[in-house]
């Protein structure tokens, strides 16, 4: 048989409005509510969630929204952003969008329904561009993707200074026809794509930019395309981690040596980065820190509401390996 509220008030020796009360943090006392809690260990009591949310309009849940769960950067940041849920007594709804603006919404709305208490949200370019303060019930804290200054606080990769960086290293090793290989979809790719084209005009050299969707197979398929090309780039820098699985792909099916006969470069320091011959060099992204700081901008968004709108730009760390040798 099911235990029911009835059963703890009557094992704690308390009406039944001194448990709801003692279960849902009201005005009782501390001696009180440890008697409650008790009787519910006892009786192997499991409360009605969906009930108590009715009732309070409250759900202690935060709602992840990633672009991409296979990306190792989002389970990574997925991971932060729980345990720190976790410590707090709340849980957490995942969901995935696939860079799918249609499917942003869908789960926007899901969150609505869900009645939750805040978002930690990656969205794309045409979602993040169309959201504005005030269209959610919830707050919204934005990671690794900016949306319109001062709408939402956010977390983000300073990922000009990223891209750059790994430009300059480029240009020490002796590499000039560097081409870059960016995601279609989000504002994180724009921003590298930005620095990697500022970057090479600071070096007097000419930019040569492409973008597709950001995973694997869309990377592999325009890098086979390009790098098949009579002028095919020395060296390429590539937006997100799987993206530059495919180009590693891209480059044994055209059998080029790296980096004999190309360089590669780019964002994510994942175990395979490492354990390929030669290793990969990699911007490796603080990504337990951004789930850790998005969690923490979303407390003090409950606390104070009012609060003016934040943003933290974390900065990337190079790892250089093999993968750009001097040329």
């Amino acid at each position: 048989m099911s235990v029911g509220i009835r059963d703890v008030a009557r094992a704690a020796g308390v009406s039944t409005a001194t448990v709801s009360r003692a279960l849902g943090r009201g005005p009782v006392s501390d001696a009180l509510r440890e008697q409650v809690e008790a009787a519910v260990r006892a009786t192997g009591y499991r409360p009605n969630l969906s009930a108590r949310r009715l009732r309070s309009q409250a759900t202690q849940t935060i709602g992840l929204i990633v672009a991409d769960i296979r990306n190792p950067f989002f389970t990574a940041v997925s991971r932060a952003v729980e345990d720190a849920a976790y410590q707090a007594g709340m849980r957490v709804i995942l969901c995935n969008t696939d860079e799918d603006a249609e499917r942003e919404a869908l789960y926007l709305r899901l969150m609505q329904e869900e009645r939750v208490t805040g978002v930690i949200f990656a969205p794309t370019r045409t979602t993040a561009q169309a959201m504005r303060a005030g269209d959610l019930d919830f707050p919204v804290v934005l990671i690794d993707r900016s949306g319109p200054p001062g709408a939402h606080d956010s977390v983000v990769l300073d990922n000009t200074a990223a891209s750059a960086a790994l430009v300059d290293h480029l240009v020490a090793q002796g590499y000039a026809r560097i081409g870059g290989l960016f995601g279609s979809t989000s504002s994180t790719a724009q921003e590298r794509r930005a620095g990697y084209e500022a970057a090479m005009a600071r070096h007097g050299l000419e930019p040569a930019a492409r973008a597709c969707a950001p995973n694997a197979a869309a990377a592999e398929a325009e890098s086979v395309r390009w790098l098949a090309e009579g002028d095919r780039p020395e060296a390429l820098i590539v937006s997100n981690g799987l993206m530059l699985m495919g180009a590693v792909r891209a480059a044994r099916a055209l059998a080029l040596a790296v980096p004999g006969r190309l360089a590669l470069a780019g964002f994510d320091n994942e175990p395979w980065t490492e354990l390929l011959d030669p290793g990969l060099t990699v911007i490796e992204q603080p990504v337990a820190e951004i789930g850790a700081q998005a969690m923490n901008l979303l407390f003090d968004r409950l606390k104070s509401p009012d609060q003016p709108v934040r943003k933290v730009v974390l900065s990337g760390r190079p790892v250089l390996r093999g993968s750009t040798g001097r040329r």
